[in-house]
């Protein structure tokens, strides 16, 4: 009789253990969650991705450094390292804004300045180069320095929330990297093309204004890497401009704009309509190459060219009509796909129809194509 009663009482008190157990880690689990435990776990495991990514990040970063540094002394280039190492750090500040008075000729004057400089170091790196060759590998060296601005700065706002403990800091890092690392991957792939000098699908401006002067088109040189070329079309001259290729450049089309329109009012015949046409960033959904006209400035430029083309069309009264060809932002810089290419050739057909239906025969009309002409000669 003891003995079942003891047994008895053991088995009655297991489920009191039971319970005791399970509030003790319960209350355990409360004081961890109460004191932050969990977000603490989060942004562990957050760190953990942003340094995963970081160091992609930082092997693409001196991977297109290296390739930079093959390609130029592939070419016989000299002080190599020393070069890279100015172009890669190399910036420009930012001109004063709170006062707006002259700050487009400010910033054209520092863009003016960067463009020189780099050029001439490119120039002394490489003596025995041509301009096609420098110009390729100056594009590559800045593509180069925005990946490791990109991996700097990415590695700045993870050291930086991990000293402050800004777990905010560090969570939003996290949900952007994705976006980052498409963007970077995008500069590599980008390289590969402008080393190789092939066609991009930013050249789809300077290659409809190639294709609407045709073969035997003379061009002449209006300013810096920019030239133009004067052509009959259904009894109405259109004068074409667009950067000088085949080498990396965008040129100086507004300010070669600019000086053609002034040129011909002091001759005596004002241009009756302007025409731009440049590649632009589509949106999520729409189709690459898709066409779209509008009225403006195509052209993808922080300001100095771009307001050429406004201030000038406006003092002479000219319309000024814009054509694009959507593409994304990977298209834009990487090889020249299929389907941009077959886009300006419809383009060259809206640009023909804007002409036809907005200049009469006689007329004088300017066509500028927009973009970067690697591999468009």
């Amino acid at each position: 009789m003891p003995a079942t009663l003891l047994q008895t009482g053991g088995d009655a008190s297991l489920p009191d253990w039971i319970s005791a157990i399970s509030q003790l880690v319960f209350l355990i689990i409360f004081i961890l969650l109460f004191l932050g435990a969990n977000q603490r776990f989060q942004v562990y495991m957050w760190k953990g991705g942003i340094k995963a990514k970081l160091a992609v990040l930082e092997a693409m970063a001196l991977e297109a450094r290296e390739k930079t540094r093959k390609f130029m002394l592939e070419n016989r280039a000299r002080n190599v390292d020393e070069t890279l190492s100015k172009v890669i750090d190399f910036f420009v500040i930012s001109p004063v804004d709170i006062e707006p008075v002259d700050i487009i000729k400010r910033m054209d004057h520092l863009f003016s300045v960067r463009r020189l400089r780099l050029k001439n170091l490119f120039r002394d790196a490489m003596p025995e180069a041509d301009e096609y060759v420098r110009s390729r590998a100056e594009t590559a060296g800045e593509i180069a320095g925005a990946l490791n601005f990109i991996y700097k700065y990415v590695r700045h706002l993870l050291l930086y929330g991990e000293k402050t403990r800004n777990w905010v800091l560090i969570m939003q890092l996290q949900l952007v990297m994705p976006q980052i690392l498409r963007v970077a991957k995008t500069y590599r792939n980008a390289m590969e093309d402008f080393l190789k000098g092939v066609p991009v699908g930013d050249g789809a401006g300077p290659l409809v204004a190639s294709m609407l002067a045709g073969p035997q088109a003379e061009w002449r040189e209006v300013e810096e890497e920019t030239v133009a070329s004067e052509v009959d079309f259904e009894g109405r001259r259109l004068v074409l401009v667009k950067a000088k290729g085949p080498a990396s450049s965008v040129g100086r089309p507004g300010l070669a704009v600019e000086k053609l329109v002034t040129d011909y009012v002091r001759r005596g015949v004002k241009p009756s309509l302007i025409v731009t046409v440049d590649a632009a960033l589509k949106l999520e959904g729409e189709e690459t190459g898709s066409i779209a006209e509008g009225v403006g400035a195509a052209i993808g430029d922080p300001g100095p060219e771009k307001i050429r083309f406004e201030r000038v069309a406006a003092e002479h009264g000219i319309p000024l009509r814009a054509v694009v060809v959507k593409m994304s932002e990977e298209e834009a810089i990487t090889a020249m796909k299929k389907e941009i290419y077959e886009a300006a050739r419809r383009a060259v057909e809206r640009v023909k129809e804007i002409v036809r239906s907005e200049a009469r025969p006689g007329d004088l009309v300017i066509v500028a194509g927009i973009g970067n002409t690697v591999g468009v000669a």
